[in-house]
């Protein structure tokens, strides 16, 4: 073969692998109003910036082998910062991991690993490859044994953009978020088939396993309405987090303190001490505009749990929500707003609580689905992070919820509070009924039995609710107006900002179960 001809064999090589699917499966997709996995990757990348690796990979001894063995693997950018990149292609194998496929995705983990930077997984796969027996089970713990040394280290994120089953399910919710789409998402480790064959039940799979059941059970991050709305919050997102653990966070300009007006802050809350009120209204207020990026906004919705920027600098917010719940924290909230502590902290994002709960949700149901070690494991997080903790007490801190959303004797740094705050161990109707139940019992008139609760509960407030008495004791930093919130939160975090904490010598915590 002359030159040319090499050169010649190596471009018809190369468009054979841009859609190397059978003709069945690619009309099959196209009818679908599919997309390729070429076309997601560069729909997600900056323009002109992805580098594949690996086109011609297949499986070797087979002469009927596909190109790229179901998986397009390389790197690229996002605003101008590296990330690692693969996406699965349904229409070779069915997306199915096999040998080839495993180490294309395990090369480019390594090469996340050795320059540090995000890796993002374009999921669409029916899981292991049967045909390939144990070989394919070797390279699903191949590629969760990588997972490891990304985890914390560099964001992981997986992309849900079909069906996916067995380990397909098990790699994507051990990366840090995974986004889904509504109506185009489905996950599960056994499909409806299965089990109906093995238990009998029936069950279609969008039942089993939509973006919305799976945002419900805890194991979705964001569910949008498209593809092109998944790429758009995943940039988002990467705008909020470090390139690595050892990387700045993004920056961007901000406006100056003395260009804040924050006035109408002092009539945000509502008089009534237990008038619902959507927390989202005033955390919008609290950083730089009006831009955040909510996780698991459709689970656990009495815990907010947020990327925002206050001073042009990313922050975690954790917020009560009483809109929902009253802002009780209970088992989902616990292990959603647990998860979230310890991103922020993995990445070196500060933390901002912002308080209004009646406290942790009382109720059999509750106990029965672990609130004790759920609702420790958010305590123990909140702990364990190291990375500046500002709170911001509203209205209600009551009890043991009190404790956990970053008190200072639980390690938050610095405690602010509203007048409109009310921190003790229970509010006023529930200590009416504890302390003086017995007396209210013996009074027969029930006019003079709320009148005399009422005197009690206003005792209450007064003497045991009120912030001052948490002031005077030095469990509160600073009472704000809230029109001077912004720019207390601000020079908080700028005081912290060279914060330092380390742990005595041990090899790893052991979290509540």
């Amino acid at each position: 073969m002359t030159t040319a001809d090499k050169l010649a064999d190596l471009r018809a090589r190369l468009e054979k692998a841009q859609d190397p699917g059978s003709e069945r499966s690619r009309a099959k997709r196209d009818a679908a109003g599919l997309t390729t996995p070429r076309q997601r990757i560069a729909a997600l990348l900056d323009e002109g910036t992805f580098v594949e690796i690996g086109a011609l990979a297949r499986t070797p001894g087979d002469e009927k082998a596909v190109y790229s063995d179901g998986v397009v693997t390389g790197y690229g950018r996002i605003d101008g910062r590296p990330v690692a990149i693969y996406a699965h292609d349904k229409t070779v194998y069915g997306g199915s991991v096999g040998v080839t496929f495993g180490r294309k995705v395990v090369e480019v983990m390594e090469f996340a690993i050795k320059i540090g930077c995000p890796v993002i997984g374009i999921q669409d796969s029916g899981g292991a490859r049967i045909q390939d027996a144990v070989t394919s089970l070797a390279m699903y713990s191949e590629i969760a044994k990588r997972q490891l040394p990304l985890s914390g280290r560099s964001p992981q994120i997986s992309i849900m953009l079909g069906k996916s089953a067995g380990g397909a399910v098990y790699a994507p919710v051990t990366t840090d978020f995974v986004i889904a789409v509504e109506g185009q998402t489905e996950m599960y480790v056994t499909g409806p088939n299965v089990i109906r064959e093995v238990t009998g039940e029936d069950i279609t799979s969008a039942e089993l396993g939509g973006a919305r059941v799976q945002e419900l059970a805890g194991n979705i991050s964001a569910v949008v309405k498209s593809e092109d709305e998944a790429f758009d919050f995943v940039r988002d997102l990467l705008d909020h987090l470090p390139t690595s653990a050892f990387d700045e966070v993004p920056t961007l300009d901000a406006p100056a303190d003395d260009e804040l007006d924050d006035s109408e802050l002092d009539a945000f809350l509502p008089d009534d001490t237990n008038a619902g009120y959507d927390m989202m209204d005033l955390l919008v207020q609290l950083g730089d505009d009006e831009e955040l990026v909510e996780i698991q906004s459709g689970y656990a919705e009495n815990l907010i749990c947020a990327f925002g920027r206050i001073d042009g600098k990313p922050v975690g917010f954790v917020a009560n929500n009483p809109m929902y719940l009253a802002g009780c924290i209970d088992a989902d909230a616990a292990d959603k707003g647990a998860r979230f502590i310890r991103t922020c902290d993995a990445y070196n994002i500060p933390i901002v609580y912002v308080v209004d709960t009646p406290g942790y949700m009382p109720g059999v149901e509750q106990e029965r689905r672990g609130l004790i070690h759920r609702g420790a494991k958010f305590a123990f997080a909140g702990v364990e992070a190291t990375v500046p903790k500002v709170t911001l007490i509203v209205r209600k801190a009551y009890g043991g919820a009190y404790a956990v959303m970053g008190s200072k004797n639980l390690n938050g740094d610095l405690n602010f509070a509203w007048p409109t705050a009310q921190i003790a161990v229970m509010g006023a109707a529930a200590a009416a009924i504890t302390l003086q139940g017995k007396q209210l019992d013996a009074i027969d008139d029930p006019v003079k039995r709320e009148a005399m609760k009422k005197m009690f509960m206003d005792f209450y407030d007064e003497n045991m609710t009120s912030p001052y008495v948490a002031a005077e004791r030095g469990f509160i930093d600073a009472m704000i107006q809230p029109s001077e919130t912004r720019v207390m939160l601000r020079r908080a975090l700028r005081q912290l900002e060279t914060k330092r904490e380390f742990d005595l010598p041990k090899k790893h915590t052991i979290s509540p179960l």
